[in-house]
């Protein structure tokens, strides 16, 4: 850097550092793995055409993503970025799933709660009074309903059993 200790690039390759060094800005001499790394993977020659072609402005970020990519790469030759996001993509699968089987739970839980409530409030009211209401409506059903049998003309065929009361949960 002109004078001062060269940056990490130049120090690994050896060269002098000069005042338009593209690699100084990004890769300082205090932080030389960095370089190392990145140059290993992608080559010097590389990363300076990749910077020279970019913004200054965007160069922070592509040095930055270079250098990510670059550990991918060394920790997994083969999927470098691609293998941590399928990881990654597999985890939030599995979570997603997870998910979704505490959320029916909850719903199985709330509607066996709500059973409860409705079958409790049910059961404190006066059955009797209940079944002499729906007997006594029985009484006053219109007389069309009344089916002759083939065996006896003026049988009733409408029988009015108590209704039984299920669970949903059983």
């Amino acid at each position: 850097m002109g004078g001062t200790s060269p940056c990490a690039s130049c120090k690994l390759l050896r060269r002098r550092c000069s005042k338009e060094c593209i690699f100084a800005p990004y890769f300082p001499s205090d932080d030389p793995r960095k370089f190392a790394i990145v140059h290993k993977v992608f080559g010097a020659s590389n990363v300076s055409k990749m910077l020279q072609e970019l913004g200054v402005d965007q160069r922070a970020d592509a040095v930055s993503s270079l250098v990510y990519e670059a550990n991918a790469r060394v920790r997994d030759p083969v999927y470098g970025c691609v293998g941590a996001i399928s990881y990654l993509q597999n985890q939030v699968s599995q979570l997603q799933m997870q998910l979704a089987v505490a959320q029916a739970e909850i719903l199985c839980i709330q509607m066996q709660q709500q059973e409860a409530t409705i079958t409790t409030q049910v059961d404190d009211q006066d059955h009797k009074s209940l079944l002499l209401s729906v007997n006594n409506n029985y009484e006053t059903l219109p007389h069309y309903l009344n089916f002759p049998s083939s065996s006896s003309s003026s049988s009733n065929v409408f029988h009015h059993e108590p209704l039984k009361r299920e669970s949903f949960w059983t």
